[in-house]
């Protein structure tokens, strides 16, 4: 009987988790790509139309929440992974999938290498995976492919992966405050074990990495978010940390809301992170972290670092503000010669409403204009009507043009248990933590 009870609070939760709405934008912005739960909705720029996907692999599109989605450098593929353990590569020429690779546990992050040779994948028991993509970029389905592990995180889940852009490294971040720089391998299948360096520093989950670089610096810097309200730069060949940039505790002049009016008390997690290759910026999206203390300091819109790769520093240089709605970014993205900052903001699984699955897609322009007597670039958070694509656009990654407002509201809040749960261990009891080691699959297949 206790057994039943605890499997069936289990099930109810898992029913109840929802997730947050995602974006990936094609490197030469030619597409857009929302992922909210189980759907994955792209439009076509260069056609200005919507896009019909075609999965004829033999688990076809995606039955659960969708956890990652990424394009390759080149934005010839697509890779789309999640909690139906199904990592998905879809060409983009034809839009069509061409291969579904099976994970043994449920996916958290995805990375593709630069030159397009590997896709590697996180799971949720910390092991990394690679996928060889030779033969993939033309537009022809594949046999299905097994995964090859190289790495693991030793049970932490990976929030984060990245490549380095000249491939050398793979980089995971995970719950547990760390940064793993890897050596990624000649041969996938002798693993990953040579570790470079580990970034350490943080004190709260790392959330998300990503690099910045110039055209005088090709190999670039490691950023990096946390839950600890900071953004870290490194050097992810030796591990040192070049710079921190608290952000919540430069809450009050940044005009987010305060708890109880004291400046000192509002934390805020920093949930999302996007450099801009145009330009040495770093657009950084924050939750209000009642995930870390009790306060409410969500930010509706992005904080803007500057990153002077020179001299290894990072600042806040500007906040962009979304007016009139309640925006907190779940998900952000840019191309590599666009300068437009794409954002969305949603959830699945959206209880009460008529419409379960909730996504808001805005756009930022503005990152190449600079005004000559202030110095500054002039930023505009466009109008529905002016972003790319139009109304036809945000009807398809939306599934509507126009959302309520207390649909919003009530998304936010689900946001806050979303990301908890998404990056804060859970602790049960040891009743518990027995019952879940005995129903565990790998433990089921070595008897």
């Amino acid at each position: 009987m206790e057994e039943t009870s605890i499997m069936e609070d289990g099930e109810q939760n898992r029913e109840m988790e929802v997730a947050p709405a995602l974006i990936a934008v094609h490197p030469t912005q030619e597409s857009v790509a929302v992922a909210v739960g189980s759907d994955l909705r792209v439009f076509d720029l260069k056609t200005g139309s919507p896009v019909h996907l075609v999965d004829d692999t033999a688990e076809p599109f995606h039955r659960d929440s969708i956890r990652a989605v990424r394009y390759g450098a080149k934005g010839k593929l697509l890779v789309t992974a999640g909690d139906d353990k199904l990592v998905k590569i879809w060409h983009t020429d034809a839009w069509s999938c061409i291969c579904t690779v099976l994970s043994e546990k449920r996916v958290s992050a995805v990375a593709i290498s630069n030159d397009g040779l590997f896709t590697c994948f996180a799971d949720k028991f910390g092991v990394v995976w690679a996928v060889d993509l030779d033969g993939f970029h033309d537009n022809q389905s594949s046999a299905s492919k097994k995964a090859v592990p190289i790495l693991a995180h030793y049970c932490s889940i990976i929030t984060s992966l990245e490549f380095s852009p000249d491939g050398r490294f793979i980089i995971s971040a995970d719950r547990d405050f760390k940064i793993r720089v890897t050596v990624f391998p000649k041969k996938t299948s002798d693993g990953a074990h040579e570790i470079q360096s580990f970034c350490l520093g943080h004190s709260e989950f790392v959330s998300c990495i990503a690099f910045v670089g110039a055209s005088d610096y090709p190999d670039g810097f490691l950023v990096s978010g946390s839950g600890d309200s900071t953004v870290r730069l490194w050097d992810i060949t030796s591990g040192s940390l070049l710079d921190t940039c608290e952000v919540g505790a430069e809450a009050g002049s940044l005009g987010f809301p305060q708890s109880n009016g004291k400046e000192d008390e509002c934390c805020s997690a920093i949930t999302y992170l996007c450099a801009i290759p145009i330009c040495s910026l770093v657009a950084v999206a924050i939750q209000g972290s009642e995930m870390v203390v009790l306060c409410h300091c969500s930010l509706s819109g992005v904080v803007l670092l500057s990153c002077n790769l020179s001299e290894k520093t990072l600042s806040i240089t500007q906040v962009i503000s979304i007016k009139g709605e309640t925006f907190i970014p779940t998900s952000i993205g840019t191309s590599s010669s666009s300068d437009l900052l794409w954002m969305v903001t949603g959830v699945s699984n959206l209880q009460g409403f008529n419409s379960s699955s909730l996504a808001r897609v805005k756009a930022i322009s503005g990152f190449t204009k600079l005004n000559q007597v202030s110095g500054e670039i002039e930023l505009t958070v466009l109008e529905d009507k002016d972003i790319p694509g139009g109304m036809q656009l945000l009807e398809k990654l939306q599934g509507s043009v126009k959302i309520e407002e207390d649909v919003f509201l009530a998304a936010s809040e689900t946001l806050k248990t979303a990301m908890r749960n998404l990056l804060i261990k859970k602790q049960y009891s040891v009743e518990k933590r027995e019952f879940r080691k005995r129903g565990r699959n790998d433990r089921k297949n070595k008897r």
